[in-house]
This record gives structure tokens, C-alpha cells and sequence, in this order.
């Protein structure tokens, strides 16, 4: 299993992210929101929000991005077929990287489970 972040694996137009938040279904917790959308093609693509309303340091905004990052490199190859953007509150500037990336574990099995049910 290749464990890489790849290009292919990133949202990058803006027209992608506009889609989302247009048509997009939503998943929230406590620190982090999720908005995803199926695709045809194989894979799933990351998009991140995190805006310096969660912390005006920037050293706290790449963290929270890095485990983000990180969780979905690990996790992509069992997500669903989806372009996802997930977006920081700004409680998550207060939380360690730990309770981060535990909260992006619960997210990611609630998004495979509601991706599942609605292709049947």
C-alpha cells in the first residue's frame, strides 16, 4: 500500500471547493466540520479550511493542517470515492494533536458509513 499524498489526492481548483459547499452533505463534531461529495472517479481527494479565524498564529494552522494532512494520507485508501473538505472551528487551535487526530478517526468511519448507506 503506497502511503503517499499525491496531487491526484488534493482538491485544489476552486471550483471543486464551490461545489462542496454547494451540493455537498455534511458531518460535524466538536472541533472539525466535514463536507463531502461522491465522485466517479476512484479515490478519495482532501481539501482543507482552515481560516486564521481558528488562530491567528500561523504555527498553530499548519499543525492543525499537518494532522489532517497525516490522518487522511493514512486513512485514504479505506474512505469511500469523495471529494472531502474538512474545515477547523476554533476550538480545535486548543486541542493536542491526539484528541485531532482522534476525532479525524471518528469522522472518517462516520463518513464511510453514511457513504455506504447511501450508495444502496
Amino acid at each position: 500500500m503506497a502511503l503517499r499524498h499525491p496531487r491526484s489526492a488534493r482538491l485544489l481548483r476552486p471550483a471543486d471547493f464551490a461545489r462542496l459547499r454547494e451540493s455537498g452533505r455534511r458531518l460535524g463534531s466538536r472541533h472539525l466540520n466535514i463536507q463531502y461529495c461522491n465522485r466517479d472517479e476512484p479515490g478519495a481527494r482532501l481539501g482543507m479550511a482552515v481560516s486564521r479565524r481558528v488562530s491567528k498564529l500561523a504555527v498553530v494552522r499548519n499543525r492543525i493542517r499537518r494532522q489532517i494532512r497525516e490522518n487522511f494520507r493514512l486513512h485514504r485508501a479505506r474512505l469511500p470515492d469523495c471529494d472531502i473538505v474538512v474545515s477547523a472551528r476554533q476550538s480545535a487551535a486548543t486541542q493536542s494533536n491526539p484528541q485531532l487526530r482522534a476525532e479525524l478517526e471518528a469522522l472518517w468511519s462516520r463518513l464511510t458509513a453514511q457513504a455506504t448507506a447511501i450508495e444502496r
